[in-house]
């Protein structure tokens, strides 16, 4: 005989019970069965609201009976054919009058007793056993109902009430010997004391009223049909990478039911697991996927963590102080004074010194432990032996489980460092004898990021997500969204990054899709999207909490390089290649690094200097590995070395800068390029990477352009002054003719002392032959003394820079 419960879900109206129905019918062709069910998806909740509300008096629980009426009457009308309704629609009516009277006294009375709350809850069960029965019968007479009251006997603790198994075994297996129907129907949740009162077995009792019975009868096995695939590796709905176990044993799941796997109701194991009898957890909408079988088989795995669970709503009370340390009997009373108040104890964790014991419960009793534990130790309290109690709300429980996990080293260590890295604090560690899981309270807000983080480096074959959010789809941004949609299967299966673009902003609008915007058409989807607030984009991506997140700037805006310090504190990366965060003040530079450590956020910027080029990269090589650099030579300025290879006597000064524009080799606003301010942000740069504190004032610029160029305030006005003064820029190239060498933008630091400014570069140095948009950098070290070490590139164009931006997060991938 086999014993299957359908939950709420299963049974949630006529469409889903006809699902449940045709299972019955399969099943019942092989095996006699016992078939337990919930009440309608719902049902309980709205019968605890309708006595609540007729407790406080309030005449609206008569709306929720009606409700609660016209769902059961409809899901009949449709299960059952017409000439077979009035007996049963009059049976239903009856059964809800007699709900009606119940909670008509609770409203006269202004009261609402648990003996009383678990008669008015039963009614949910009652209802849809009876529903499910009728509708059965249709089908085949070899169908009988059984109301579980008369066969699982508790004490009157009612709302909790304990099993007296040696009464309802006896009652089950006199009922079941005698019965020789094919199906039994039952009520799941409800049994009766023994003195003929209606009880309840708590939350989850429909799966422990299968239990019991699957125990008392020696079932050849339980099934609990409900709407997932069985126990998952982590909760479905948080992690969506999550995959149903297959084989699982009977303590594993025990651990995860316990922390908040829902497919199961911990004490559901008991009565099975003394008569290993298996359960398997299946889908009733997708029946014929394979489930979890839970049994005491321990299955051979190659990871030794079996799932991921976690417990909401926690309140984690810590009681401590000098007058705890030796005191015998301290811990005694602590959980003495949670007993009497029926207070639960979910976690327990305490320091070797016995100086504090912390305890974790639910939120909705941490007022009432809380006056309780300070009532029970006032006098201790009063002579400063032990600290009033702190309580501290809203935090979580996650658990690694694993029966193998006791066979593994630096599990623990990998647990921790991998919620570190993402900023996830943690309130307080235990870790059972049996280390059959590893559990940590950490803030309600990092659940999400905790899990999937957690399920991304223990289940995920080390695929690491990567989120972005990103500020400026110009041409660069352009380009740099092109390449991760072409490059993004290759990632996937070959670095093992997934990457996801999470925001996209211009100057007028953003969008967020916390899945990942599609990028086919992310140009559309962005004009369609909302306002383009800067402080609202840092307070979404704060939100969204997403592990591994990292915001990528493509602009070239000051205060976009201002909000860099609140992502890192939210332990959140930055990837830049604007380059006015760490040209600006030294003070401001230093605390960006510092928090970059500080929050275990990078914070890189390789594109700063050279585009796609590893300048920067190869200076913290050099300095890591103790070399000291003590001159630098460079041509830093792709755009200006454009324009100096395209300017001469057939083209103008004025047409090669607006040409250099159009390929997207200067910024925006080219004066930034021409005016020398962009190439002493570069070196500066370089300079501060290679140990050496400096501020942008101290840079000598000699700039080329006359004073009323510099003095211009918009694009227009500036392109017209190149024109005015043509023939300044036509007498610099005929000197450089003159000279026979070539115009050159160079950067220098030597001795402390930096500049930039235009030079003429005879034949022989290493400069004139720079062609195009390239850069070069001359690294003079304690290593490269007579032969400098040489960097040379493209180092300008929208492709080559999303492609440094492009490698700067994928060197966050692979940290």
């Amino acid at each position: 005989m086999k014993v299957l419960k359908f939950g709420g879900t299963s049974v949630a109206n006529a469409q889903n019970i006809k699902l449940v129905l045709e299972i019955v019918k399969q099943k019942a062709e092989k095996d006699k069965l016992v078939v337990v069910v919930s009440a309608l998806s719902k049902v309980t909740d709205l019968l605890h609201l309708a006595a609540a509300k007729a407790a406080e008096n309030d005449e609206t629980f008569r709306d929720i009976v009606a409700e609660i009426e016209k769902k059961h009457l409809d899901t009949l009308k449709e299960l059952i054919p017409v000439s077979e309704q009035s007996s049963l629609l009059s049976h239903v009516k009856r059964i809800i009058n007699h709900l009606e009277t119940l909670l008509d006294g609770c409203f006269l009375l202004g009261e609402l007793s648990p003996r009383t709350a678990d008669t008015i809850l039963s009614f949910g069960e009652l209802l849809s056993s009876y529903i499910i029965a009728q509708a059965y019968q249709q089908i085949s007479k070899d169908a009988v109902y059984k109301d579980s009251r008369e066969l699982i006997k508790t004490n009157n603790d009612f709302s909790k009430a304990v099993v007296n198994f040696e009464v309802s075994n006896v009652l089950i297996q006199e009922y079941f010997a005698e019965n020789q129907s094919r199906i039994t129907i039952l009520p799941g949740f409800i049994a009766q004391t023994l003195d003929g009162i209606t009880s309840t077995l708590g939350r989850g009792g429909s799966d422990y009223t299968a239990a019991i019975i699957a125990g008392a009868i020696n079932a050849e096995q339980l099934e609990i049909w409900t709407d997932v695939n069985g126990m998952f590796t982590a909760n479905p709905k948080i992690v969506k990478q999550a995959q149903p176990i297959a084989n699982i044993s009977y303590q594993e799941a025990m651990e995860l039911s316990h922390f908040g796997a829902k497919v199961l109701y911990p004490p559901t194991i008991q009565p099975v697991l003394r008569k290993n009898i298996p359960i398997l957890i299946k889908n009733t909408f997708e029946p014929e996927a394979e489930g979890t079988l839970i049994s005491n088989q321990i299955s051979e795995q190659t990871t030794p963590v079996k799932g991921i669970s976690h417990i909401d709503h926690i309140s984690l009370l810590t009681l401590e102080g000098p007058g705890m340390i030796g005191v015998s009997g301290s811990s005694k009373r602590l959980f003495e004074v949670l007993s009497h108040e029926k207070i639960n104890v979910i976690f327990i964790t305490q320091a070797s010194s016995e100086h504090s014991i912390c305890i974790g419960i639910l939120n909705s009793d941490a007022e009432n432990a809380e006056e309780a534990i300070n009532k029970a130790f006032d006098v201790e309290i009063l002579q400063n032996k032990i600290d009033p109690c702190i309580v501290e709300k809203d935090l979580c429980i996650i658990a690694l489980v694993g029966e193998n996990m006791k066979n593994h080293q630096g599990l623990s260590g990998r647990m921790f460092s991998t919620l570190g890295k993402n900023n996830v604090n943690i309130r307080a560690i235990a870790q059972g004898a049996s280390e059959r899981n590893i559990s940590a309270v950490i803030n309600e807000r990092d659940v999400k990021k905790a899990l999937n983080t957690l399920h991304e480096n223990f289940f995920e074959e080390n695929t690491k997500q990567l989120n972005l959010f990103v500020m400026g789809v110009g041409n660069v941004g352009e380009k740099f969204i092109e390449q991760i949609h072409s490059q993004k299967k290759f990632l996937k299966e070959v670095l093992k990054i997934n990457v996801r673009v999470i925001a996209l902003s211009n100057s007028r609008k953003m969008i967020f899709d916390e899945d990942g915007i599609s990028l086919k058409d992310w140009q559309s989807t962005l004009d369609k999207g909302e306002a383009a607030i800067p402080t609202e984009f840092i307070a979404r991506a704060k939100e969204l909490n997403l592990r591994n997140s990292i915001f990528v700037d493509i602009t070239a805006n000051a205060s976009v390089s201002e909000m860099y310090e609140k992502f890192l504190k939210e332990s959140i990366a930055v990837v830049t290649c604007n380059k006015i965060a760490c040209s600006s003040a030294y003070d401001n530079y230093k605390k960006l690094k510092s928090l970059s450590r500080q929050y275990n956020a990078p914070f890189l910027f390789e594109t700063n200097v050279g585009a796609g080029l590893p300048i920067i990269d190869t200076v913290k090589n050099l300095i890591a590995s103790g070399d000291k650099v003590h001159k630098i030579q460079a041509v830093l300025s792709g755009s200006l070395n454009f324009i100096f290879n395209n300017f001469d006597e057939n083209n103008s000064f004025h047409d090669v800068v607006k040409e250099a524009g159009v390929q997207g080799f200067t910024e925006p606003d080219p004066k930034i390029d021409l005016s020398g301010i962009d190439v002493a942000r570069k070196i500066l740069i370089l300079i501060r990477e290679s140990g050496y504190e400096m501020d942008i004032d101290a840079i000598a610029n000699e700039s080329f352009l006359p004073a009323e160029c510099l003095a211009t305030t918009n694009n227009e006005d500036f392109f017209a002054s190149l024109i005015k003064h043509a023939s300044h820029f036509e007498n610099i190239y005929k000197e450089a003719l003159a000279k026979d060498s070539r115009l050159k933008y160079v950067a220098q630091f030597e001795n402390g002392k930096a500049s930039v400014g235009l030079q003429f570069i005879p034949k022989d140095h290493p400069f004139y032959n720079l062609e195009g948009k390239d850069n070069i950098v001359l690294f003079y070290t304690d290593r490269y003394v007579d032969q400098p070490l040489l960097i040379k590139g493209a180092g300008a164009g929208a492709a080559v820079t999303a492609s440094g931006i492009f490698a700067d997060v994928i060197r966050i991938g692979n940290i």
